[in-house]
């Protein structure tokens, strides 16, 4: 206690001195939070009186089975803080009303999850964690980096991986059950999107693919998300632009990314790192769309590592984490107060988020040292002489044994008594409904995306070209068949190898299809169909416009019905060895590896394809597959010379 204490004193000395009067600036050239009563004043927290905590009120209904919960304003929340700075602007008339969301309260008790190491499930991430989420109010998990942010997010939304485990219990509206599809989002931190469509068609088609009913009754669903999003500027413009053309900027690209979520009109918002690459102007206005959205009664939890003092106003509840612990949950003047009552009061020119970090981050004990190095030669660093470990120690115990830790038990006990109405899942669509949703969005970005196909084709008819004038004018002699043999296997053998080129491509496929999956708008079997089929199109233009300038250089025999049928087999060829790079790409979802894998099973099957050995003479059954080559070869040649 005595460490604790001398640190203590040394970290409210240099708060004290960097909020003393001689370093304030004037209030007329400094937003920060305000007092009420006061507001052109600025204020430090280190001296700041007791605050009266906004209450929530749960209201259980006599004889019904659902759970009220409204906020009461009757003291000061920096949700509402400095009102003149952040004005309302009024709607105009005509404009559209916010569809209001029914929200759910969630609640967590006693959460731990552990991750399975080497030998057993021994690495705690989140310890014993309390707290709870209600309607029409923004919660956020706020701590440094491998805090256990993501974690505690991923347990409540019942999204963890294989190698986690989860202990504690997590209730909606009261009862412990998971929430069904639909009836919550999660936003992922890094969500790919197609930047070869347009907002409104990215997020139609995705209505498309979770929303069971008929496709015109998408479009209201559409229009509501694009509006509570306020994409509206947006909504035709091409998300990662086309050609010359600007795609969307990085925040309205993180509005597309919570859109797409919001078409199944969730009762609870999960969000990893809303504000994640994001400037403090794209920041605020994520955060005040996000505050928008939550008046309509939806209930949004999400992380965020850092926020301005802006941003930090518009919250309601923070949990703060640092190394799993909880060392805060409550309001946000609330945190504040606590802080201050442990000894580590915010100083007047910082951040609130700032402060916190400061004092839990233990990555701040490297920069202690490296200032302590220099101090002999560049001044006194008393203003991060502060032990991290001794601040969490400091603030856990205090919460601990404060009147916050009692008002989240008390809380959580009501909000648990008595079960809500359960959460409903609102159907999917059908597999035959999301094949053709994914073939026709695979064929409208197929033909904006020139590095898609149109690529490949112009590299097929060069390599066909080189192939033609090559084995041209050989002539009709018994030595032309043989030539002509090898004319066919380079044709074929090199334009399949060509056509891996597209796995770079295919590959942003793949990774908008484990977005999807994650949140179940996909399944592995759907993608493979919907790509293969739309695939066709445009391997079939492949096929006769390269087969068309072969054919006649080549000197093959010049009837009409073994032409298509030289164009079906090749035809055939390329839908094989496309259907080839999906599963393998799908596999093993890196370029580096996929290539190689595909170029080694080209290999093989172009020595067993029959030219090097004919097929009747190769050994063992192994090598005669695959058939596709075999047989394109063996009837070809067959029928075409």
């Amino acid at each position: 206690m005595e460490e604790i204490q001398s640190q203590s004193d040394n970290y409210r000395s240099s708060s004290s001195s960097a909020s003393s009067p001689a370093s304030r600036v004037p209030s007329s050239n400094f937003f920060y939070l305000r007092k009420p009563g006061s507001l052109r004043q600025p204020i430090s927290f280190e001296d700041s009186p007791e605050w009266e905590d906004t209450d929530v009120e749960v209201r259980v209904e006599e004889g019904g089975d659902s759970i009220n919960a409204a906020t009461t304003p009757a003291s000061p929340s920096l949700s509402k803080l400095n009102s003149g700075s952040l004005p309302s602007p009024p709607l105009p008339e005509g404009a559209a009303v916010a569809r209001k969301i029914a929200g759910a309260s969630v609640v967590w008790k006693d959460l731990t999850v552990t991750i399975k190491g080497k030998r057993r499930y021994s690495d705690k991430v989140v310890k014993s964690s309390n707290g709870y989420a209600l309607p029409g109010t923004m919660t956020v998990i706020m701590g440094p980096a491998k805090s256990g942010k993501s974690t505690l997010l991923r347990a409540i939304a019942g999204r963890l991986p294989h190698s986690a485990r989860m202990y504690g219990e997590v209730f909606v509206n009261g009862a412990k059950s998971e929430m069904p599809y639909g009836s919550y989002g999660f936003v992922e931190r890094e969500t790919t999107l197609i930047g070869s469509l347009t907002v409104r068609e990215y997020l139609y088609y995705s209505a498309l693919l979770q929303l069971p009913g008929f496709f015109c009754q998408r479009k209201n669903v559409v229009e509501d998300a694009i509006h509570a999003m306020s994409l509206s500027d947006y909504a035709n413009k091409l998300i990662g632009g086309h050609c010359y053309m600007k795609g969307l900027p990085c925040g309205e690209r993180r509005r597309v990314r919570i859109a797409r979520e919001l078409v199944m009109r969730p009762h609870v918002l999960f969000i990893d790192e809303p504000l994640y690459h994001l400037d403090s102007v794209s920041a605020l206005l994520m955060m005040v769309t996000l505050k928008k959205l939550a008046s309509t009664g939806c209930t949004l939890l999400f992380t965020i590592n850092q926020s301005s003092t802006e941003v930090f106003g518009l919250f309601d509840r923070i949990c703060l984490l640092s190394n799993g612990n909880t060392l805060f949950f409550g309001e946000t003047l609330a945190c504040l107060q606590h802080f201050s009552n442990a000894g580590f009061p915010c100083p007047i020119m910082q951040s609130p988020s700032d402060h916190f970090l400061r004092a839990i981050n233990t990555d701040f004990d490297r920069i202690i040292a490296m200032c302590k190095s220099w101090q002999d030669d560049h001044g006194d660093f008393s203003s991060v002489n502060m032990d991290t470990a001794v601040a969490i120690r400091t603030l856990e115990a205090t919460y601990q044994s404060s009147a916050d830790a009692a008002a989240v038990e008390t809380m959580i006990l009501r909000l648990t008594e008595k079960e809500g109405p359960f959460l409903k899942s609102k159907g999917k669509a059908s597999s035959a409904t999301r094949v053709a949703v994914l073939t026709w969005r695979s064929l409208l970005i197929m033909s904006r995306e020139w590095k898609y196909y149109w690529l490949r084709l112009i590299l097929c008819m060069i390599l066909t070209l080189c192939v033609g004038t090559v084995f041209s004018g050989l002539g009709h002699s018994l030595s032309s068949v043989v030539t002509r043999v090898a004319a066919i296997f380079v044709f074929v053998s090199f334009n399949s190898l060509l056509n891996i080129a597209g796995v770079p491509a295919l590959m942003k496929e793949i990774k908008t299809y484990a977005s999807e999956e994650s949140n179940m708008h996909s399944g592995a079997l759907v993608f493979l169909l919907g790509q293969l089929l739309s695939s066709i199109p445009f391997l079939f233009l492949i096929s006769i416009s390269s087969s068309l300038v072969f054919y006649f250089l080549v000197g093959l025999r010049d009837e009409f019905s073994l032409l298509m049928y030289f164009v079906l087999n090749f035809f055939m060829c390329l839908l094989v060895n496309e259907g080839l790079m999906l599963v393998v790409a799908s596999i093993w979802k890196d370029v580096y590896w996929s290539i190689l894998t595909l170029i080694s099973i080209h290999v093989v099957m172009m020595l067993s394809a029959g030219y090097f050995r004919i097929r009747n003479a190769l050994p063992g059954p192994v090598w005669t597959y695959p058939i596709s080559y075999v047989a394109f070869h063996t009837y070809s040649i067959k029928a075409c010379i």
